[in-house]
């Protein structure tokens, strides 16, 4: 639908878009531009009236209104509105779309255009570390729910002119802005095309938690696949260094973290503390970390398994002292282990900061003396509960962390239920379940593994060096431009 001419008209389309009158937050103002009526729309508390009062000082002064009518609305927004952000609109859906994303709309009297005038400000908190992703070296600012500070961000770090930011709208009720940003020349075309056409496939009203919810669209999975598709960040550093690799970043507005395409399971076991630290200490901490994996998806399972239905081994090796439990009961002992542990994890994330740690660290050793002394269950049953806990803080990627878990209760499950052959069956069950974990675009999941590239496997098991990790582009041109000097 298009602007009328006639001012009267607009305002009454106007009211009957919007509540006018009934939503405190939406103000209105009749003006005069010389001889010619106009009016403005704007939301309060997402413009800036400091703005909007200088510019409309202007406009109302006798020096600038010489002419006393308006002619040409074009021309005179060129000649005498000088901010910078100011452009004309004559459709009624981008006239909406804009007003509720924070501009302000100016309608003129006599013209089927109308004024956008950007001076939209939102309230946003400081760019602080992210809790997740906090490192003991490095930068300390984060992304945060504005977008446009979150571009500002990446471009303070990437200066190359070929960065891009392709803004696209989802939600037919959110209409919430999603960027794709990549380095143009380094990102591969054929996944471009096919990011940008999946986002204007989406069907969706809205974007209710954010990144969170584009993820899922992007990459639709079933109940039995817990792991994570896509690489989420809330650090500018770590976006960064995929956009130099040839990624592609999504940025949704109102949303902290970025998503990374294309991921591979390989990307959640990474850290950017490996590269604030020495190559041989960060390799050391990325193996480590893998070891955690399994660490952490195993450690239970086995020992449920070995003390219940293999005590002769159990008292041969002396491997712990469980041959005085029977299976069910040992099977009952590290379930309650494995849930409490779980428990006293969410109730410290969740946890204000200021007693978050003493919560979890005195609670722990309270419930759990309580628990061996009641004979819920046992000293050797709450060590190895700890241990695998310990192993899932481990990993770097809490999305990923928490795909491990399923897996572990599982496992538990089914071996406590079924004994080996549920052991055994759980395993390949949880092995299908990550072979046929999806993926966007057709991309490997798996990459480098499979299909299998060396040199990329070894960059991802091992922290290499800065100078031998650039990408070998970069250096064809530095000697392309050494090659070109007299």
């Amino acid at each position: 639908m298009k602007l009328s001419r006639h001012l009267e008209e607009n305002k009454k389309q106007a009211r009957a878009v919007f509540p006018i009158g009934k939503s405190f937050d939406l103000i209105t103002r009749d003006l005069r531009l010389g001889n010619t009526k106009a009016w403005l729309l704007a939301v309060n508390g997402m413009c800036r009236t400091d703005v909007l009062q200088e510019i409309f000082s202007d406009l109302q002064n006798p020096v600038f209104m010489a002419n006393a009518d308006i002619q040409d609305l074009s021309r005179y927004l060129s000649s005498k509105i000088g901010y910078a952000q100011a452009q004309l609109e004559n459709d009624w859906d981008e006239i909406v779309t804009a007003l509720m994303s924070g501009p302000s709309v100016l309608f003129v009297d006599g013209f089927a255009d109308a004024i956008i005038l950007d001076t939209r400000t939102y309230p946003a908190r400081g760019i602080s570390e992210p809790d997740t992703e906090r490192v003991t070296l490095g930068s300390r600012d984060g992304f945060v729910e504005t977008m446009l500070f979150n571009a500002n961000l990446i471009r303070r770090r990437i200066r190359n002119p070929r960065l891009t930011f392709d803004v696209r709208r989802i939600g037919t009720d959110s209409r919430t802005d999603i960027a794709v940003a990549y380095i143009d020349g380094y990102v591969d075309p054929v996944l471009l095309e096919k990011v940008l056409e999946r986002l204007e496939t989406i069907k969706a009203t809205s974007l209710t938690m954010g990144a969170k919810s584009l993820e899922e669209l992007l990459v639709p999975k079933r109940w039995y696949h817990p792991l994570p598709s896509i690489q989420q960040t809330q650090r500018p550093d770590v976006a960064c260094s995929y956009l130099t690799e040839g990624n592609l970043l999504l940025l949704v507005d109102n949303s902290p973290s970025v998503l990374i395409l294309p991921s591979t399971i390989f990307q959640f076991t990474q850290s950017p503390e490996d590269y604030y630290k020495s190559p041989l200490v960060g390799s050391y901490s990325r193996l480590l970390r893998f070891c955690c994996i399994f660490i952490s998806l195993f450690l239970l399972p086995v020992f449920l398994l070995i003390g219940s239905y293999y005590p002769e081994t159990v008292i041969s090796r002396t491997l712990f002292p469980v041959q005085r439990l029977g299976p069910i009961r040992l099977f009952w002992y590290v379930l309650f282990a494995e849930l409490a542990l779980d428990l006293f994890q969410y109730s410290a994330s969740h946890s204000p900061s200021s007693y978050s740690g003493s919560l979890s660290i005195v609670g722990g050793l309270i419930l759990s003396d309580a628990a061996i002394d009641l004979h819920w269950v046992s000293l050797e049953v709450m060590f190895y509960a700890a241990a695998t806990l310990l192993s899932s803080l481990a990993l770097s990627s809490t999305a990923f962390s928490e795909g491990i878990r399923f897996y572990r209760i599982f496992l538990l499950l089914m071996t406590g239920f079924f004994g080996r052959f549920g052991f055994a069956a759980g395993c390949l069950l949880v092995l299908l379940s990550i072979l046929t974990t999806p993926s966007f675009a057709g991309k490997s999941f798996f990459w480098p593994l499979y299909p299998f590239n060396k040199k990329a496997l070894s960059t991802l098991l091992l922290r290499r060096p800065t100078y031998k990790a650039q990408p070998d582009n970069i250096w064809k041109r530095e000697r392309k431009k050494t090659d070109q000097k007299p």
